[in-house]
């Protein structure tokens, strides 16, 4: 007769969790390094300066303007006084609460912060005259969704204007080796090793036509693409 057979042990038999939603482990690694995040200086200050004043010179006092991956608000708080309304939005809760803070000591009547992912929220149908993404493309696990919202965001003859590290441009070493031991020891996020020339590719796949390429940085070889693109009219 053959042994009878054996009951799996209750051990064995326990579901195994499943991974949390790509949203939720980004918004983690966000809300994980916000305080840091918070304090750090900017890089290249002559770099973002030159960046902000691109910027500047395209919104109007007129403008609605959505600001997707902002961040702990700085750059919003320098940009929202001269438009009519600025949304400033981040998949980090901790990153809008210190932007919160920041704007209770700085009011600024046209600006409001919100928590909020490019990739699980939509943002409406042509309500905004600019899209801002600033250090956010490259972060994103679908490119053309995060595009499509905000080419579907913009009115006709609205403008996508982004900033982008195109770590593709780097040694293949950093791309290859060095970020994804940095995403082992949990040091950076989930993220795209692009080319300027993928990202012009991404942004006309969504009737976004780039009419600025610039790169503004001051310190060595500068990776950081500037690009606006117009939403046809």
């Amino acid at each position: 007769m053959p042994p009878p057979a054996l009951a799996p042990h209750a051990d064995t038999a326990a579901p195994v969790a499943a991974p949390p939603p790509p949203s939720a482990a980004k918004a983690a690694f966000w809300d994980r390094i916000a305080p840091k995040y918070a304090t750090d200086p900017i890089a290249d200050m002559a770099g973002y300066r030159h960046t902000l004043q691109r910027v500047q010179a395209m919104l109007r006092p007129e403008h609605h303007v959505l600001e997707l991956g902002c961040g702990t608000g700085i750059t919003a708080l320098r940009l929202a006084p001269l438009t009519r309304r600025y949304v400033a939005t981040d998949v980090s809760s901790q990153m809008i609460a210190i932007a919160h803070a920041r704007l209770a000591q700085q009011p600024t009547p046209a600006l409001s912060f919100a928590v909020a992912d490019a990739e699980t929220h939509g943002f409406g149908q042509g309500l905004y005259d600019a899209v801002l993404a600033f250090n956010l493309l490259h972060l994103a696990s679908d490119l053309d969704l995060v595009l499509r919202v905000a080419a579907q965001g913009l009115r006709p003859g609205g403008l996508l204007i982004s900033k982008t590290p195109c770590i593709a441009e780097m040694n293949p070493l950093i791309g290859h080796v060095a970020v994804p031991l940095m995403r082992l020891a949990g040091q950076a996020p989930a993220l795209k090793c692009l080319h300027e020339h993928q990202l012009q590719a991404a942004m006309a796949k969504q009737g976004l036509a780039v009419v600025i390429s610039e790169r503004h940085g001051t310190q060595r070889k500068d990776i950081r693409a500037f690009l606006v693109a117009r939403k046809a009219d």
